[in-house]
């Protein structure tokens, strides 16, 4: 009898959603994907993109992420094989000072995150319940987490330094960056599509979605980027503020009596382009909309701004710029941001091919264009696998994810 083929389920929980995907080890071929979204929204919604079966696609409430996770570990008992799963590779949004690099799951790890749970309580949480979940439902699985902040651990000092007493930097207080397996993504996709010393040069990665960071890469590693100490630094996003003036903070907490947690609960959940908009934090509707709704075309006016900002930052850290990339929700499908984006880039060497952007091409800049600027679609749950074969030692395969 032949052996029956391993598999491996990548697990991406986000603030209002768990997206998963399962994959044949150690190739990783993929075999299943789907998500659980608007988690604690009126549109929450099950769906399986691809699999063994019928695409799957279930619009019910989902109120709390409790419930989510049940929904989820349901559809899992029903369709995956418990003998066959050989790894499940968990996105930890950071692990702290303490845990930088890929790892398999222990005692030690464990309480190593739930010591951090505090300092970022709209991630850690729920991936800590995931976590439990999964290693109750399949224990024989090698459970490996894999963090989002580990890209962005080369960042030298004067990048990652918070400009606060010294003893919150000896305690491991700094600024961690995020979307760090995106980026990391981007950075293999690259790799492939352009010549090494291109994609070893000074690149910047812009993953503009409903958290949206802008990074900048030289020979490959992160040397800073937008998002600090926690994902909601940075550029305005969906519903978080990005970087405020600590005087806002004042403002609300001794003139309004705002407690820390409702400040949090607003800066997280309510600010951004819904706050501005009054409406909708959700880009697609914000563009439908802005030629008729001033609030809302301000929302991705200050989105666009900021964004471009941004990629001048990272430009100054690196000293130039010879590769941009846009991913993400937003930068993989709004052909109007990257425009305006890119539309005050041109001191940078920055030239849009107009009809290539508008149809979404592989390859956007003009032939004039001193920078490449490339769309990558990326995919995290692929990264997280790939993660995991690696860690474990597993043979890599000369399959590549699709783009």
């Amino acid at each position: 009898m032949s052996t029956p083929p391993l598999t491996v389920l990548a697990i991406n929980a986000g603030s209002s959603s768990i997206k998963f995907a399962l994959y044949d080890f150690p190739a990783l071929t993929l075999l299943t994907h789907g998500e659980v979204s608007g988690i604690g929204g009126p549109a929450s919604c099950f769906t399986v993109e691809a699999g063994r079966d019928a695409p799957v696609k279930r619009s019910f409430p989902i109120p709390e992420r409790v419930t989510a996770v049940q929904v989820l570990v349901d559809w899992l008992a029903e369709q995956v094989d418990a003998a066959q799963l050989h790894c499940i590779a968990h996105r930890i949004v950071h692990g702290g000072a303490r845990l930088r690099a890929t790892q398999e799951v222990s005692e030690a790890v464990l309480s190593a995150l739930y010591a951090n749970r505090r300092d970022d309580p709209e991630h850690l949480p729920q991936e800590l319940h995931l976590l439990e979940t999964l290693r109750r439902h399949f224990p024989q699985a090698r459970h490996v987490v894999c963090f989002d902040s580990t890209f962005h651990a080369t960042m030298p000092g004067v990048a990652s330094m918070l400009a606060v007493p010294r003893r919150y930097h000896d305690a491991g207080i700094d600024r961690l960056g995020f979307h760090g397996l995106s980026c990391e993504y981007l950075m293999h996709q690259l790799r492939l599509l352009e010549a090494p010393a291109l994609a070893a040069g000074k690149v910047v990665l812009a993953h503009l979605g409903g958290g949206a960071s802008v990074t900048a890469v030289e020979h490959g590693h992160s040397c800073d980027t937008s998002m600090g100490l926690t994902p909601s630094g940075g550029i305005a996003m969906s519903t978080r503020s990005g970087d405020i003036d600590p005087g806002f903070a004042w403002h609300c907490m001794h003139h309004e009596q705002m407690s820390a947690q409702a400040l949090q609960h607003m800066l997280t959940h309510e600010s951004g382009l819904r706050g501005i908009s009054g409406s909708t934090g959700d880009m697609a509707q914000l563009l439908a909309r802005e030629e008729r709704d001033s609030q809302a075309a301000e929302a991705v006016a200050l989105f666009c701004y900021q964004a471009r900002k941004a990629v001048c930052a990272m430009a100054g850290a690196l000293g130039g710029i010879d590769v941009l990339v846009f991913a993400g929700g937003i930068g993989e499908h709004a052909a109007s941001v990257r425009a305006r984006i890119c539309s005050h880039l041109a001191h940078l060497g920055v030239l849009l091919d107009g009809p290539r952007n508008d149809a979404h091409a592989a390859l956007i800049s003009a032939p004039g264009s001193r920078v490449l600027v490339r769309i990558i679609r990326t995919d995290e749950q692929w990264m997280l696998a790939e993660n995991a074969r690696v860690l474990l030692g597993a043979p890599a395969s000369a399959a590549e994810p699709s783009q």
